[in-house]
């Protein structure tokens, strides 16, 4: 509930009336949507590597019969999907409302959180996946975090 509620924050920052400075908007526009862009690119192609390991699930509990995803973006990263959620909120951001970072920010802390509750169900309840983290060490975008 709470990232839930922290994504509809970032969405109404747009409404506050707050915006970036007009010497500075047209370039954060530009840039931002181009961080949505890359957000949206890694969230199809995380959500197609899921499908392809059969591992797909809206809970945070790995499946019964789920298998590590570690094709496709999942070589780079372990949650791309947060990841690819932080960047389309940074890049709406930074194209629209400055007030929309802070949910961001708050909204980075709460993925950091819930995936380390994630990663102890995933080693549990998958033996492969203690040598994936290993060989993985980014969590939610490739070559940064």
């Amino acid at each position: 509930m709470l990232q839930l509620a922290l994504m509809v924050l970032i969405g109404l920052s747009v409404l506050t009336g707050v915006y970036w400075p007009e010497s500075i908007a047209g370039v954060l526009s530009v840039v931002g949507l181009g961080i949505v862009v890359a957000g949206l690119v890694l969230l199809v192609l995380a959500g197609l590597s899921l499908v392809l390991a059969r591992s797909m699930t809206v809970f945070p509990r790995p499946r019964e019969a789920a298998t590590v995803a570690d094709g496709g973006v999942y070589r780079r990263v372990r949650h791309p999907i947060y990841g690819a959620v932080l960047l389309v909120a940074v890049g709406s951001s930074l194209a629209e409302s400055p007030l929309g970072l802070i949910p961001t920010g708050l909204l980075a802390v709460v993925f950091d959180l819930k995936v380390r509750v994630e990663e102890r169900w995933l080693q549990e309840r998958l033996p492969g996946y203690a040598r994936y983290r290993e060989r993985t060490p980014r969590r939610f975008i490739p070559g940064v975090y």
